[in-house]
């Protein structure tokens, strides 16, 4: 089976990792059909987890194969980091402004974006996918970078990133059906919603991998763009959600660091 995956092309390999990753944001929001709902301090943690987990992917994923990626093709490395980091984070930032989304445990006057006169069952699931947004970019963009056959790109650095965003996309699928299922709303309902924030990843997913493709020496700057996109969602997101409850913060920065160690060593032992 894994000789069969090997042998696809980059493009099809990025949409069935995305297709797996969209799975486990399904798993996550499939817990409604067992628990209506969920202890605020596991949500946290399990949010604090998919923040460390981010963090590390951006680093051993994206952002250093990027910088080795753009001194093997003779451009000025920290000159293309820093171009590509700060253009991940710059789109992410228009993004957060125009489309319309709410964080889970916010009320509606505290929504973001554009003003709209959607329901918050819409805007909840807005939220999410604009967290999946970078992740599907990231995870089409190592794929599809593998094929230009520099040392950096391996189709084992590949495959841990896949994995580990699909590790932490399970806590996101939550995030949306739980509060949604707290509400009052049906458990299949939550769950069409808490999973339909995953179905952007393999669309980012194949453009991304096709955009590098066609795109050879953009490809060090599309690496340090995704992890830039991946970093503001962090640090402007997963963990101020994550550390609201001022007593939970202890047990969510460990969970951070479990994140980040988990998805380190993925990196490590397959890339």
């Amino acid at each position: 089976m894994f000789d069969f995956f090997m042998e696809l092309n980059p493009v099809v390999q990025a949409l069935v990792a995305t297709l797996f990753t969209w799975g486990v944001t399904a798993a996550g929001a499939a817990l409604v059909f067992f628990k209506k709902t969920i202890s605020k301090k596991v949500l946290d943690s399990m949010l604090g987890f998919a923040a460390g987990v981010m963090i590390a992917a951006s680093f051993w994923s994206l952002l250093n194969p990027g910088i080795e990626m753009a001194e093997q093709m003779g451009q000025t490395p920290w000159l293309t980091a820093v171009i590509g980091f700060m253009g991940g984070g710059v789109f992410m930032r228009v993004t957060d402004k125009i489309l319309p989304h709410l964080h889970p445990g916010l009320k509606m006057d505290q929504s973001e974006g554009i003003k709209t006169s959607w329901q918050r069952s819409t805007l909840l699931v807005l939220a999410i996918t604009l967290h999946n947004i970078p992740e599907g970019l990231a995870i089409g963009v190592a794929f599809g970078a593998v094929a230009s056959g520099l040392p950096s790109a391996t189709i084992g650095g590949a495959i841990a990133l896949a994995i580990g965003i699909g590790l932490q996309n399970f806590p996101e699928g939550t995030a949306v059906s739980m509060p949604l299922r707290r509400e009052g709303m049906s458990q299949g309902k939550s769950f069409l919603f808490g999973q339909a924030s995953g179905m952007v990843e393999p669309i980012a997913g194949v453009v991304g991998a096709l955009f590098v493709l066609m795109m050879r020496p953009i490809l060090p700057y599309a690496l340090c763009f995704a992890a830039g996109a991946m970093i503001f969602v962090v640090a402007e997101e997963l963990i101020p959600e994550s550390q609201r409850i001022y007593a939970n913060i202890d047990t969510v920065t460990m969970a951070t660091m479990a994140g980040f160690s988990v998805m380190m060593m993925l990196d490590v032992a397959l890339g």
